[in-house]
């Protein structure tokens, strides 16, 4: 479905012009795309996106539909990301989704068929999955560098408040339970990159809950275990709270162990057979942004259909799943198998 004009030509709708919306228009204008009109019920944001970008703005939704753009992104709060994507779909458009696909799992089945039915290509936002360093390790598994892997520790941490400095972040999603907020959605990356590395989760359990001063009526801090159906071991902690920001990921093999850490921007891999540790750097001049460019060059080298999305609807469905029963575990203090999240969840 949809029109036949090369992915830059075609015309761009970005629903929600907070950090991240504006994050992609200014990539998407730097990758060629200068078809863009934007949409945000606040509208000082739009006013910001006008004068920093100069793209249009329009006052409401169905404003934005009468343009009739070809692709639409949704940035907006996690609670809003399904119901607009069946206002996208319906329109015909091609969709980038930020993460997590939503914030429960009613309706997700519904959009999967619609998505499917109408064969609309879909991203949904996946930018760890294009860290150097994460696909550095991607590489060394595929290499068998480590042997059969036990298992897997992984970490992520940083103050709420240091997100957004300029924002107050008790009005941010992130803070607020009704918008899809908790650090369980909000950092589904870590849950994703693992589901990418090693595959569907069979079961987990989870604590999870608010035990710091934030004044947030969301999770601030989550500790789970993942049994992934290859008999991996993950552990993963999450939080709203270190003040400062850390993120880490230890793979253990029984041939060898890989470390990585993002804010040293180096991957070390420890090899049983040679007994010595290799260590890779981020490239020389290696920014964060550059993972949303190369997701975004991505996105539009699947609208020309050049290659398949990393994460369409129908995987980060799954990744979904399996945050939503980590969030069922903390509520219930047991073990959730993943086939009872959409029998049970909504």
């Amino acid at each position: 479905m949809g029109n036949r004009r090369e992915p830059t030509k075609r015309r761009f709708l970005v629903i929600g012009c907070g950090s991240i919306g504006k994050r992609h228009i200014e990539n998407l204008r730097r990758l060629g795309a200068n078809d863009i009109i934007a949409f945000d019920t606040q509208a000082a944001r739009g006013a910001e996106v006008v004068a920093a970008y100069g793209i249009e703005t329009v006052a409401s939704l169905d404003a934005a539909w009468e343009r009739r753009p070809d692709v639409c992104l949704i940035t907006a709060p996690t609670s809003l990301h399904l119901a607009l994507a069946f206002k996208g779909a319906a329109q015909g458009c091609h969709m980038f989704i930020e993460k997590p696909l939503s914030h429960s799992w009613q309706g997700v089945e519904v959009l999967l068929d619609v998505v499917a039915r109408h064969r609309l290509v879909t991203l949904v936002g996946c930018n760890m999955r294009f860290h150097p360093g994460l696909r550095e390790i991607k590489r060394l598994l595929a290499d068998n560098a480590v042997g059969r892997v036990i298992a897997a520790r992984v970490e992520v941490g940083q103050y709420l408040p240091d997100w957004h400095p300029l924002e107050d972040y008790r009005c941010g999603y992130s803070a607020r339970s009704e918008l899809g907020g908790g650090v369980v959605l909000d950092a589904i990356h870590e849950i994703d990159y693992l589901y990418w590395l090693f595959g569907s989760v069979a079961a987990t359990v989870c604590l999870a809950g608010k035990l710091s001063h934030l004044e947030i009526d969301t999770e601030d801090t989550a500790a789970m275990l993942l049994q992934f159906a290859n008999g991996t071991f993950g552990e993963v902690h999450l939080d709203y709270v270190q003040r400062a920001y850390r993120r880490t990921c230890q793979i253990i093999g029984d041939q060898g162990t890989i470390h990585w850490d993002f804010g040293a921007g180096q991957v070390r891999w420890y090899s049983a057979r040679t007994r010595q540790w290799k260590q890779y750097e981020n490239p020389a001049g290696w920014e964060v942004n550059q993972m949303y460019i190369d997701e975004m060059t991505h996105f539009l080298a699947c609208l020309a259909g050049e290659a398949k999305p990393e994460l369409e609807v129908s995987q980060a469905a799954e990744v979904l799943r399996i945050a939503l029963a980590a969030k069922q575990s903390a509520q219930q203090r047991r073990w959730i198998r993943l086939e009872e999240i959409g029998a049970s969840a909504g």
